[in-house]
């Protein structure tokens, strides 16, 4: 299955959270799930029934999925390195796979505020507008090390919003036309109501 091209709105709708994937929209009043808080189709409004312990799992790996634009086979391979990565450090593999997710360089430019969305910030990454430490990168999955340098090009100024939605997290430090990695994100920097336990759940069965 391809790249969805679907309605943002109805992907939100369906998680029953706002996932944030509509830039300046998705902060308003306006955003899909404040305008009609049920999942989309003819049934949406109908009565929900209860999801089962696989149900959880599956709807918060899916929420994830649609968060940070990855596919199934991704989300997968990034699990299996947070167990690996867990097993060698000691580390909580719940925290390790978060960190996979929060510093994939797509992530790390809309984190910064150089980018009004995730697939806003995914373009200009594949697009070739984005460089680390002076060198274009033009590829979204990239994990940021401590110390890299994020930056806009100077001829894409146009690029960047008006305004920042929101304060980048203490982790990174952001600038004009960029940003700085100071340090791994910890748990109380990922505030995207994920609860990666389930996650683990799922993968582990």
């Amino acid at each position: 299955m391809g790249r969805y091209t679907g309605p943002k709105g109805k992907l939100s709708r369906r998680e029953g959270i706002n996932l944030f994937l509509k830039g300046a929209r998705s902060f308003s009043e306006k955003n899909a799930v404040a305008r009609k808080p049920y999942p989309p189709g003819q049934h949406g409004n109908a009565r929900r029934t209860r999801l089962s312990n696989y149900g959880l799992q599956l709807r918060q790996k899916q929420a994830v999925k649609r968060i940070y634009g990855v596919r199934e086979r991704q989300l997968k391979n990034m699990y299996k390195e947070a167990v690996r990565v867990s097993k060698t450090s000691g580390t909580d593999r719940g925290l390790e796979f978060l960190r996979i997710l929060e510093t994939r360089l797509d992530n790390v430019v809309y984190m910064l505020g150089l980018a009004p969305s995730r697939a806003a910030a995914r373009q200009y990454v594949t697009h070739k507008h984005v460089k680390v430490n002076d060198q274009v990168l033009n590829i979204p999955s990239y994990n940021v090390q401590i110390g890299d340098i994020i930056a806009l090009k100077e001829t894409k100024k146009h690029l960047k919003p008006a305004e920042p939605f929101f304060d980048s997290p203490t982790w990174l430090a952001a600038e004009n036309l960029g940003g700085k990695v100071l340090d791994l994100p910890s748990r109380d920097d990922i505030d995207e109501g994920i609860q990666e336990n389930l996650i683990i759940e799922f993968y582990s069965r």
